[in-house]
């Protein structure tokens, strides 16, 4: 889902108002609420404040964001068509990158960079997994440089800053901190979750998916996926970004890791109904068939006395000797240090026994 059909939903729901010309998604809408504004642009005054280190990193990274104007999308709710709005930011000399939903549903894309200048692109690929997209500018200002993904996992407490459009202001900036690291994140429709996930209470909103979180050397360590609520956000982490962007540029794709199982987190009542020693690790409540782990891997019966819980599957403690306490583990090693066609070893509760299964990853299936 585009930024613009999920913002119309919000801005409706808030302001229980009409669009104008314009999808309210990340476009701006134009009511009398209406907002407009550059805050970097240069005119000359000799009674600048002083400014922070934060200005010094804005002023270091926002010639190297863009606002993404999306053309053509049309809204499932009403058929109506319009444009939306995101952020980006430049991933090498002519790359930019931004979010899936942003561009998957549009016709043409523009970008302005905080110069003024405009430029048409080329949508060089997209990955829903990831909500990542790569475009592919046809110009690029002097000022512009690309911006370097940290090769530092972030921590709770690091201090964060937000750059992008949010509600179509450009150049806007908001500092926070790193809330949360290994976050999964449900999709908009819900069937399937980003995996290595970064939360922040830095302040992000609908035309801020696909901006950079950075750091305070200016580095990116996650593209922005707009908020959740009140003082929650989200990014796709530096890491996942560095894997699937490069792949993107390369084959206008990306390939994930796949076991082809469904799954679910051993609690207190899954523990005691299977006589684990440990309330840790996943149990397997479902083998796709077909896939990587059908006649490796052993799915549960569901008990329907009271509340459903999965008894007799596999119970996953370990893959590859590092340990898996919850799906979100499981999700980020596979994610992040495996790829299709490798081998895994599985260490695993099986009918009381603790045993080892090796399993050759797959290829998730694409939903395009």
């Amino acid at each position: 889902m585009n930024d613009s059909v999920l913002d119309r939903r919000g801005f409706l729901a808030l302001a229980g108002t009409g669009l104008g010309g314009a999808l309210a998604g990340c476009a701006e809408p134009r009511t009398a609420h209406s907002m407009e504004g550059n805050s970097s642009s240069q005119i000359d005054r000799d009674d600048l404040a002083e400014g922070s280190t934060y200005t010094d990193v804005y002023e270091a990274v926002i010639d190297s964001v863009t606002q993404v104007q999306v053309f053509g999308i049309e809204d499932p709710l009403t058929g109506e068509v319009g444009q939306g709005q995101g952020s980006g930011f430049l991933f090498d000399d002519s790359h930019v990158v931004t979010n899936d939903h942003v561009v998957a549903d549009g016709d043409e894309i523009d970008l302005q960079y905080v110069n003024g200048d405009w430029t048409s692109t080329r949508l060089v690929g997209t990955d829903y997994y990831s909500d990542l997209a790569v475009l592919e500018a046809d110009h690029v200002p002097d000022e512009a440089t690309p911006l370097s993904l940290s090769e530092e996992y972030p921590v709770v407490g690091q201090e964060v800053l937000a750059i992008g459009n949010p509600f179509g202001l450009e150049g806007t900036m908001t500092r926070g901190i790193v809330s949360g690291v290994d976050r999964t994140l449900d999709t908009f429709d819900r069937d399937f979750a980003y995996s290595n996930v970064i939360q922040t209470d830095a302040a992000v909103n609908p035309g801020n998916s696909g901006g950079p979180l950075v750091d305070l050397d200016g580095d990116v360590i996650g593209v922005i996926n707009a908020g959740g609520g009140d003082n929650i956000g989200f990014a796709i982490s530096a890491a996942m970004t560095s894997r699937v962007v490069p792949s993107i540029i390369d084959t206008g794709e990306y390939e994930h890791p796949y076991m082809g199982i469904g799954l679910a987190t051993v609690d207190r009542h899954i523990a005691e109904a299977n006589d684990l020693p440990k309330r840790t690790g996943i149990i397997v409540t479902h083998v796709e068939p077909g896939e990587a782990a059908d006649g490796v891997l052993e799915e549960a019966t569901i008990r329907r006395e009271g509340d459903p819980i999965p008894v007799g599957g596999d119970v996953i403690f370990e893959i590859d000797g590092e340990p898996i306490p919850d799906r979100h583990a499981l999700s980020t090693y596979l994610e992040l240090e495996t790829s299709p066609g490798d081998t895994i070893e599985i260490e695993c509760w099986r009918d009381g026994t603790e045993t080892t299964e090796s399993l050759t990853l797959g290829s998730r299936p694409s939903t395009r």
